[in-house]
């Protein structure tokens, strides 16, 4: 399970959406809650994907932060549709928190990644820090008024391009600054997991197989 702390920060205020669900800690009951609410949430939306419902959706970490969205579907598998939404929101979160460094990242690996993916996520080039949110925040609208595996594959794309851009970071400071070059490692492993939970959850859905 990827520690959400790599893409973490404080909640902004209260929930004002979420009973907390997991007081009794009940394995099951957490798993049955969690499947439960990713299905009608994405059911709800998708039958009538009004813009201002959507907008919120996808805005809802910016307001709230990530810990209702936390409680709900953290600890969900990782091909699963909670598991899938969880890491999507992470995502977001990552690149809201610092689109510069993101933008950076990206063009590093659009350079050198030698693959579709640049083209399969749908980044302009180059793309800076405006246009990566513009991105993450487009392909989170695309879970929920689109074609949900297209959503998944570009969100998993984006993760290989981001993660190739860590990898040669990670090189360029593994002499100078090996702590800076060991936290990119780190968020490129990370990355790359997500890139393939996210492909094989899109897999998933177009068998109409994900839980």
């Amino acid at each position: 399970m990827t520690d959400a702390r790599d893409f973490h920060r404080p909640v902004r205020r209260p929930s004002e959406l979420f009973d907390r669900l997991f007081a009794a800690e009940d394995p099951a009951e957490v798993s049955r809650i969690a499947h439960s609410t990713a299905h009608a949430l994405l059911a709800r939306v998708r039958a009538d994907p009004e813009a201002d419902v959507v907008g919120r959706l996808v805005a809802f970490t910016d307001d709230h932060g990530i810990d209702d969205i936390a409680e709900l579907w953290s600890r969900s598998p990782a091909k699963s549709l909670p598991g899938a939404l969880w890491r999507l929101y992470l995502l977001q979160l990552m690149i809201h928190d610092d689109p510069q460094t993101a933008a950076l990242l990206y063009e590093r690996g659009r350079v050198e990644l030698d693959s579709v993916d640049a083209v399969v996520a749908g980044a302009p080039v180059p793309a800076g820090p405006d246009e990566l949110v513009g991105l993450v925040d487009t392909i989170m609208r695309g879970l929920f008024q689109g074609d949900f595996a297209v959503a998944l594959e570009r969100a998993a794309a984006f993760c290989r391009v981001q993660a190739s851009g860590a990898t040669h970071w990670a090189d360029d400071y593994e002499v100078t600054e090996p702590e800076r070059a060991s936290a990119f490692t780190t968020r490129a492993a990370r990355l790359a997991d997500y890139a393939g939970d996210l492909s094989s959850c899109a897999a998933l859905w177009r068998r109409d197989a994900l839980n």
